[in-house]
């Protein structure tokens, strides 16, 4: 099975420029615990987390209103997130995640950002019997 057959492609996406307080709305309002970074070509250029953010809050808990009103996402995304190709084997990509220790595996297709896979997204495929 290829990662396009499971993949999310209704993304929620954040500009370098948003402040942390807009990602965080963001994920809030999407149920969802990260957010690619895309310019403004759509293509990937980082991803900001709730891990992400929480860590920046845990090492600097008196700088809390700053961090969340001032503080551009572009500041504390973590650049050069993992991506694997639309045709890419799942077993493969779920490996991926295992070896990077991440979450999700942003899919590109030519350098354009088209869709995420998750750890839940496998899940899901195996509990629908895709898998």
């Amino acid at each position: 099975m290829r990662v396009a057959e499971l993949m999310i492609t209704d993304l929620k996406t954040v500009e370098p420029e948003a402040t942390v307080a807009e990602a965080v709305t963001s994920m809030i309002d999407a149920h969802i615990s990260a957010l690619p970074v895309v310019d403004g070509r759509n293509r990937l250029i980082g991803v900001v987390s709730t891990t992400d953010i929480l860590q920046a809050a845990a090492e600097e808990p008196a700088v809390h209103d700053q961090l969340f009103g001032e503080t551009l996402v572009r500041d504390l995304m973590t650049p050069r997130p993992a991506t694997v190709g639309l045709e890419t084997d799942v077993k493969e990509a779920a490996q991926q995640m295992l070896y990077l220790e991440v979450h999700r595996l942003f899919v590109e297709d030519e350098g354009e950002l088209v869709g995420v896979i998750s750890q839940s997204d496998i899940v899901r495929g195996v509990a629908m019997a895709k898998l």
